[in-house]
């Protein structure tokens, strides 16, 4: 028997705006940056939480979120799917199974909003697209909020109505020309891409048509980092004889997750007695997972280059094991069984070395770093362009290759991995492009261009920049509707 488990986490349930996600860090983050804003404005808004199984299980995120933002609602809807060890599917396609749980989660989403007094419009994360179809039925207003970057956006909505006969995979490295995007290899599309004759590509395309029907959609990005591809998404050029969707760029919503009263982290404190822009800052997000030896030779590498070091070390996942434990959370790494013997000892006082976390926009945001080793998660890419920091891309799922391209190639913001795709990175390229980014020519231009970008990004959020005008455009009929 299924049992419902909502939390009213937040006061009463009389809310303008409902924003819909799931329960994944890098989308229910900057959903909750962007119901922020929203309340920061006087409209009532509540996140609505998606609990889905192959997604994981995380309610004191939620409940740690509600207790940072107290002008925000939350709400976790009821599962609508049971699974357990006698009926799941151990071969079942982890990406197609948490696509039907999303699209089997419309029906709490349906009954919460049908239980609140009044809801004007509904904002929908890009994963949950078949929330459209639930905003429909309910004859309420919807927008999409999609979490990555324009350019991707604008590959979405192009890819299904290419009319290639050959899969993406056999193309290697041949570029793909979508409009408005940077030219993209085609082995760097999601791995969901690759083969059009899997049932992962036939329901990537069904779920690229879903977000298609979107009438408006919020982006987190800002022209200036983007300007081509959030033309063409204006223009319509991706979807040819189709009515353009509307296109709100309300970012860069960025901000830390608030800690209450919590003492400063270490790291923080060991950040301070450092020179400014002297130290390399290494961190692979919340579900990312390198492999004990490729660890090893990130530490020789380390060691090597002679530059100061902060590295986020996140114990190893098992090969083997499926995507939802990649989204659980994992114990404190013991580090010494993972490092190479001595490591630690030898790189005290220039390195330092924590376990699992470390509070990323604010290392980020610290004199003292210089650059970013980032896995080009679009939140992290954006959190070290908010900073001015350069970063060094080592891509490692989903669309993180294709963000690679662009921040690399298109925005000019750092340089790549070689060898992100091979079978592992060594100890000498670690070294080679730390040394690149923190020493050469082309790491001051990189540098130069990532102090650019900061400013336009600090001047897009500012009383009348692009996406504050765009911001309040999305507002207005929300706040008219609040103050009738």
């Amino acid at each position: 028997m299924n049992t419902q488990r909502t939390h009213p986490y937040r006061g009463a349930m009389r809310s303008s705006v409902v924003l819909y996600t799931w329960m994944v860090r890098g989308h229910l983050h900057p959903m909750t940056q962007l119901a922020d804003h929203i309340a920061s404005h006087g409209v009532p808004v509540t996140v609505a939480v998606a609990d889905v199984p192959s997604s994981g299980e995380f309610p004191k995120t939620v409940a740690r979120l509600s207790a940072s933002y107290p002008s925000v609602s939350f709400q976790l809807l009821p599962s609508a799917v049971v699974r357990s060890g006698d009926t799941a599917d151990p071969d079942a396609d982890p990406f197609i199974t948490l696509l039907a749980d999303l699209r089997a989660a419309n029906a709490a989403l349906v009954a919460f909003v049908r239980s609140l007094p009044s809801v004007d419009s509904l904002v929908i994360d890009f994963f949950c697209a078949y929330g459209l179809d639930a905003a429909a039925d309910l004859g309420v207003p919807a927008y999409l909020f999609f979490t990555s970057c324009a350019s991707a956006l604008a590959s979405y909505l192009h890819i299904p109505v290419m009319r290639s006969s050959v899969s993406f995979r056999e193309m290697g490295r041949s570029l793909l020309h979508f409009p408005g995007v940077h030219p993209i290899p085609a082995c760097d599309l999601p791995e969901v891409l690759l083969d059009r004759d899997k049932d992962q590509y036939k329901t990537t395309i069904a779920f690229f048509e879903q977000l298609a029907k979107a009438k408006r959609i919020l982006v987190n990005t800002f022209e200036w980092l983007e300007p081509r591809a959030v033309k063409a998404i204006q223009d319509g050029i991706p979807r040819p004889g189709e009515p353009a969707p509307r296109l709100f760029c309300v970012g860069p919503l960025v901000g830390e997750e608030r800690g209450g009263e919590e003492k400063k982290h270490e790291c923080l404190r060991w950040l301070d007695a450092q020179p400014a822009q002297s130290v390399v800052f290494l961190c692979f997000g919340s579900a990312s997972s390198l492999r004990a030896e490729q660890l090893k030779e990130i530490a020789a590498g380390l060691e090597r280059s002679e530059h100061a070091f902060l590295w986020a070390v996140r114990a190893p996942v098992a090969p083997d094991a499926d995507s939802t434990k990649r989204l659980e959370g994992r114990g404190e790494a013991a580090l010494e069984s993972l490092l190479p013997e001595g490591f630690l000892d030898r790189t005290r006082g220039r390195g330092l070395v924590v376990p699992s976390w470390a509070p990323q926009v604010e290392v980020l945001r610290h004199p003292a770093t210089g650059a970013f080793v980032t896995h080009c998660g679009w939140n992290s890419t954006l959190e070290a362009v908010t900073a001015g920091v350069p970063m060094v891309c080592w891509p490692m799922y989903a669309e993180q290759r294709m963000n690679k391209v662009f921040t690399v190639e298109d925005m000019r913001l750092g340089l790549a991995m070689d060898a992100y795709d091979e079978d592992m990175v060594k100890a000498e390229e670690v070294e080679a492009k730390l040394r690149l980014v923190m020493e050469s020519e082309q790491g001051k231009e990189i540098r130069k261009r990532a102090a650019l970008a900061k400013e336009m990004a600090t001047r897009a959020m500012d009383i009348g920049g692009s996406s504050a005008v765009s911001f309040a455009d999305f507002l207005d009929p929300l706040k008219i509707a609040t103050d009738d």
